[in-house]
């Protein structure tokens, strides 16, 4: 399908004149030649596609996902990892460095940079901060940014030498690189399996308490400002993590930071039966850290929502409780999740599309004539089966799976690629 003519779309493109109008698009060989309220044409190699009630809105960008390879391709690899994010409607990825080996130097860099040319998403590799991620050596950030590294973390492990992350922000404060901190003093967390609450108190579990984030994100805040350097938190979790970056943000500090999707949604009530699928890392938290979150998007404190997409075998998750591993697949489930939180289309597409990309300094998708297409087709209203048909990843650990989902792309248009997403 090389030539596409979208009829009567809802643009989301913000900042854009056609933005809240209903447009047909003309697409030939991957570009955008024609954008008009109405376009008629005259050939049979163009596919036509109905897309009233659905927008059009800028691809995806998810800024936390976990793929396998290289070394836990069992999990995931970077073909299926795409294949999911191409059905959850992300045109680009940035992919954490929690493989084996980690990704710390130049040559896993180029590795996944190599293997995702040809694929209709983008991926980005983070690289780590310190050498093996253990926290201890700085890696050679610079060496791997020219390789081709869109930011720097230690993924799911939390730089907890406060002298190795004041370094790295220093660092990379030279040549505009981003620094992510996963906020977890790992003194005060040790050994938690859920969120510090009254559902911990009633199960008998260790919980991970608020102040073991937060303490994180004071920390890193000082560090930041000392260096005068940009700090990105992944995955906030709290009311008071809110609070402090809203406040960092407002004394000027240069601090930016996201959401994971099931965190605006999902609260530690659910641990309740013991399914390990709501184990995640930071933990599900309470009604009033949701609400918190949901107005830190609504005013701007948190500048893009991620899935966390953290896929795992069997043998990780349907384990007991307390053994099993942390994290969830999500990348097919973000839009339901964020439109079951109540958040408004536009809002949607600024912290999906827009946000992640601005954080990174990378392009973000234009929409207009002659340019080369970046955007997606979803249906907000669209009911649809999350099952074992359905998803795209090689692992199942979603508590999403069974459940019907409202909100569903059904169009990916890339990399002069068009898919049809709907199974």
């Amino acid at each position: 399908m090389d030539n596409l003519l979208v009829r009567s779309a809802k643009v989301a493109f913000p900042s854009t004149p056609f933005h809240g109008k209903e447009v047909d698009i003309l697409v030939e060989n991957g570009i955008i030649t024609k954008i008009a309220p109405h376009v008629e044409v005259d050939d049979d190699r163009i596919t036509v596609v109905d897309a009233k009630g659905q927008y059009v809105a800028p691809g995806f960008f998810d800024m936390n996902v976990n793929f396998g390879e290289p070394g836990l391709e069992t999990k995931e690899d970077i073909l299926s990892g795409c294949a999911a994010a191409v059905a959850g409607g992300f045109t680009g990825v940035a992919v954490h460095p929690n493989t084996q080996p980690p990704v710390h130097s130049r040559s896993e860099v180029a590795l996944i940079v190599n293997r995702a040319k040809a694929l209709p998403v983008e991926v980005f590799p983070i690289g780590a901060i310190s050498k093996k991620r253990q926290g201890e050596e700085l890696a050679e950030l610079y060496d791997m940014k020219l390789a081709g590294a869109v930011a720097f973390g230690d993924g799911n492990k939390p730089v907890q030498q406060a002298g190795l992350m004041s370094r790295a922000l220093l660092y990379a404060k030279g040549f505009d690189g981003v620094i992510l901190s996963h906020p977890e003093d790992a003194s005060v967390a040790a050994g938690a399996k859920m969120n510090e609450g009254i559902t911990s108190t009633y199960l008998g579990m260790k919980g991970n308490p608020n102040l073991a984030e937060e303490l994180m994100v004071a920390r890193d805040l000082y560090l930041a400002e000392y260096n005068e350097a940009a700090i990105h938190f992944t995955t906030i979790s709290t009311a008071e993590s809110v609070d402090l970056i809203r406040r960092a943000k407002a004394k000027g500090i240069r601090v930016t930071c996201d959401v994971a999707a099931h965190h605006l949604v999902m609260t530690d009530d659910l641990v309740v039966g013991f399914d390990s699928n709501y184990k995640v890392n930071p933990p599900l938290r309470t009604d009033a850290d949701v609400m918190a979150l949901r107005q830190g998007l609504e005013d701007g404190t948190i500048d893009a929502i991620v899935s966390q997409h953290t896929p795992h075998e069997i043998e990780f998750k349907q384990v007991e409780f307390q053994v099993a591993a942390d994290g969830i697949i999500g990348l097919q489930t973000v839009l339901p999740l964020a439109l079951g939180a109540g958040l408004a289309v536009d809002l949607i597409v600024d912290k999906l599309a827009i946000g992640p990309r601005r954080v990174l300094g990378l392009p973000i998708p234009e929409f207009q004539e002659q340019v080369e297409a970046n955007f997606i087709l979803f249906d907000a209203e669209k009911r649809w089966q999350f099952d074992r048909h359905t998803n795209r990843s090689k692992s199942n650990n979603s508590p999403l799976l069974g459940k019907e989902l409202k909100g569903q792309v059904t169009m990916v248009v890339n990399k002069r690629q068009i898919i049809n997403t709907p199974n």
